[in-house]
């Protein structure tokens, strides 16, 4: 497990990693006919479903470690919320626990 130093991550740094987990999920052969942004939507942009992130939610917890309850902070969503949710979002949280 990667550990996190004192220098906050920045937007860049976090999107490039939650793009890399995007594609160990969902595939190479299917994210090289998608053009990820932070404003992609997991479930209308990346058509992910819900087997996939929670795939995806495991790699955010084992990579950022335990300040960050990615689990916790979704289960506070309604569904409609859940599919809206955007990348962007994410990052935002993310950097705020840091």
């Amino acid at each position: 497990m990667d550990q996190l130093t004192q220098d906050k991550l920045s937007k860049e740094e976090i999107f490039e990693t939650l793009n890399q987990f995007i594609t160990e999920v969902i595939g190479e052969e299917f994210v090289e006919e998608m053009d990820i942004t932070p404003a992609s939507s997991f479930t209308k942009d990346l058509e992910m479903d819900s087997i996939e992130i929670v795939a995806f939610s495991e790699k955010v917890k084992n990579h950022f470690g335990s300040n960050i309850d990615f689990t916790g902070w979704l289960s506070n969503m309604d569904l409609d919320e859940i599919i809206q949710l955007k990348l962007e979002d994410i990052i935002t949280y993310i950097q705020e626990c840091q």
